[in-house]
């Protein structure tokens, strides 16, 4: 009979999620001492992973005041929590294992447990200790932090119907549950601000775009769109996104798809709309991961604006051809991106200082946000003051951060676990637009 179930966790997992430390209710954590030290080491950093290391720490400390962190403290959700003192000796470890090594460490506390014929598994965001764990028979799993979703959110369902009932439905501003639950799907099945893409399934080229409100329980259909800042979306996927972007009611807004789908070209259009002529918003603050996210812009010549725009140069891109764009009718030089940085409307800053602040009345894009962390998503989120709105895109294929993969990163996390409050919105983009070349590469490589 197996007793209660050990997890012994890594340094890199307590930096990536420092929830992780309670989140496995009727078992037992095990904390090597050695990645108490590592933490130490850490929180002395202005950066996100000191900040980790801060708040791990500090919860330890709390825990400690209940008792003996030695013997376990048992923990509100039930379970218990230890730091392990010892760690076997080199000589009673295999030989292969270097216990110099921290990451080795942590695995030979693991072993030993294992050797106790305890039902251990070590958690660890490190595939190299993964894999040495698994060549020492010791159970290893990566810490997701997910929503407990598998699968990831597209934002839209495309259902074919015959073309009688399209055109029924576009006489229409909406369309009511009665009519679709018996038409086409039961609409237990949406979520809130789901899109539904009608295709007429005869080969002919109509269809229909509508969104599900929540709070009313029907759908709204979307009108033909010209152009936002001289921008006219191409495909359905991205008609429902400029709908998200430009509704002040969705205040936040994910766009995911590979490179080329339009979503920061997308999102800086809506941004600029919205500013310049709505008058929604005070300002656009935008900003990407200087990766990893708490890294220093560091010593070269230079100030922040300066050191910022190699990391910055495909926003700034972009704005050209909205600035410069003729169909806008505005007249504005491909240079205007600077004149708007000069007149305040517009600001380019690292995410490296968003903690603490608050960001009230703007528009906020983090754009290739894939490679945040869920505790750095949440960091960014949490900063948003009244009447802000929030855009993130990124590819969750497309992962530079050795941290997290496609299911465990801050943009797919976010999406799994706001898909169902009318707050938030998101859309999957899958047809690339850039240009024939761009899309065959990013299909084929």
């Amino acid at each position: 009979m197996r007793g209660q179930e050990v997890f012994v966790l890594d340094t890199n997992v307590l930096i990536f999620a420092p929830e992780a430390l309670e989140a496995f209710s009727d078992a037992e954590i095990v904390i090597p001492i050695n990645v108490i030290e590592e933490l130490d080491r850490f929180k002395a950093e202005l950066s996100d992973r000191g900040g980790s290391a801060r708040l791990v720490s500090q919860r330890l400390d709390e825990l400690r005041e209940l008792g003996s962190l030695a013997q376990g403290i048992q923990l509100q959700q039930g379970g218990k929590l230890r730091v392990e003192l010892q760690v076997p000796a080199q000589e009673d470890l295999p030989a292969q294992l270097d216990i110099n090594r921290a990451s080795n460490r942590v695995l030979a506390v693991a072993w030993e447990l294992v050797q106790r014929e305890l039902p251990v598994t070590l958690v660890t965001q490190d595939t190299n200790l993964r894999v040495k764990a698994n060549a020492l028979e010791v159970p290893v799993m990566r810490y997701l932090n997910s929503s407990g979703s598998n699968g990831f959110y597209d934002g839209v369902k495309t259902i074919q119907v015959e073309k009688n009932l399209i055109h029924q439905l576009l006489l229409q501003e909406s369309i009511d549950l009665t009519e679709l639950n018996q038409e086409v799907v039961d609409l237990d099945e949406f979520l809130p601000n789901e899109g539904l893409h009608l295709i007429n399934g005869s080969g002919v080229n109509e269809d229909l775009l509508a969104i599900y409100r929540e709070e009313d329980k029907h759908f709204q259909i979307l009108e033909r769109l010209d152009n936002v800042w001289g921008v006219k979306p191409r495909n359905p996927e991205q008609r429902l996104a400029m709908e998200y972007l430009l509704d002040p009611e969705i205040h936040v807004v994910s766009l995911s798809g590979k490179s080329g789908t339009g979503k920061t070209l997308l999102a800086l259009a809506a941004g600029l709309q919205l500013m310049l002529t709505q008058n929604l918003y005070t300002r656009m603050l935008v900003s990407r991961p200087i990766f990893p996210m708490g890294r220093d812009l560091g010593y070269l010549p230079g100030d922040a604006q300066e050191k910022l725009a190699p990391w910055m140069q495909p926003i700034f891109d972009n704005l050209e051809l909205l600035i410069g764009n003729p169909k806008t009718g505005r007249g504005h030089s491909a240079s205007g991106h600077q004149e708007l940085i000069e007149r305040g409307l517009l600001v380019v800053e690292p995410l490296t200082y968003i903690r603490g602040r608050s960001i009230p009345n703007q528009y906020l894009l983090v754009d290739e946000s894939q490679n945040l962390t869920p505790h750095e998503m949440k960091t960014i989120i949490t900063r948003a003051g009244e009447g802000t709105k929030i855009v993130l895109t990124g590819d969750p294929h497309q992962i530079d951060n050795p941290y997290v993969n496609e299911k465990s990163n801050g943009l797919s996390n976010l999406v799994n676990r706001f898909k169902n409050h009318p707050l938030a919105a998101h859309i999957n983009l899958v047809h690339g637009e850039r240009s024939q070349l761009a899309e065959l590469a990013a299909n084929a490589l």
